[in-house]
């Protein structure tokens, strides 16, 4: 089942013969998705702008997916937001192929209904174009490790303490030179 949901679309009376195309345009109001653990919102949804074409055997589809999507970001946990812009690329076959193994990624047929959902594969395209580490900015510095403080508000202190406490330490290998004199 598609994280998106369905876009049915209806292919009976078009492309007939190989070489033709058939332009489709439209738009999912999905609220959100999951990439692994993170949950992801679409405010607005996603858009989608396909081109079907009569390869002979199957049926190409081809085209983008666009979409605003917001999140947590991932070092901070503030709000951020990314634009996607994920191709599509779906082959659906007429007729089971005679060795489905020349297929390594699997294979889908058309229904004699000649109704393709196209919901896997737009899907498939906005995670495919989601980024593997969200961020608020490029240059989120994240959270204090010691006191969960926002590093982007400013510095809270923990950083320079723990230095010069790991200094101060004997667990320093260079503590045995601190008393050292150079004239």
């Amino acid at each position: 089942m598609s994280c998106l949901g369905s876009v049915m679309v209806d292919l009976s009376d078009k492309l007939e013969n190989p070489g033709e195309s058939y332009s489709f345009a439209g738009h999912i109001d999905a609220a959100s998705y999951s990439v692994g653990d993170k949950d992801l919102a679409l405010p607005h949804g996603a858009s989608f702008d396909v081109v079907f074409t009569n390869a002979g055997d199957g049926i190409l589809v081809t085209g983008m997916v666009r979409a605003e999507v917001t999140g947590a970001c991932d070092r901070c946990l503030e709000p951020a937001s990314f634009e996607v812009a994920g191709e599509i690329e779906e082959y659906y076959l007429f007729e089971e192929p005679e060795d489905p193994e020349d297929y390594e990624d699997g294979f889908e047929l058309i229904g004699h209904d000649r109704v393709v959902d196209l919901g896997d594969a737009i899907s498939d395209a906005v995670v495919m174009d989601t980024p593997f580490v969200v961020l608020c900015r490029e240059d989120c510095r994240g959270l204090c490790p010691t006191c969960g403080a926002n590093l982007n508000e400013g510095d809270c202190g923990c950083a320079d303490a723990a230095q010069e406490a790991w200094v101060a330490s004997d667990e320093n290998p260079f503590a045995a030179l601190k008393n050292l004199k150079l004239d």
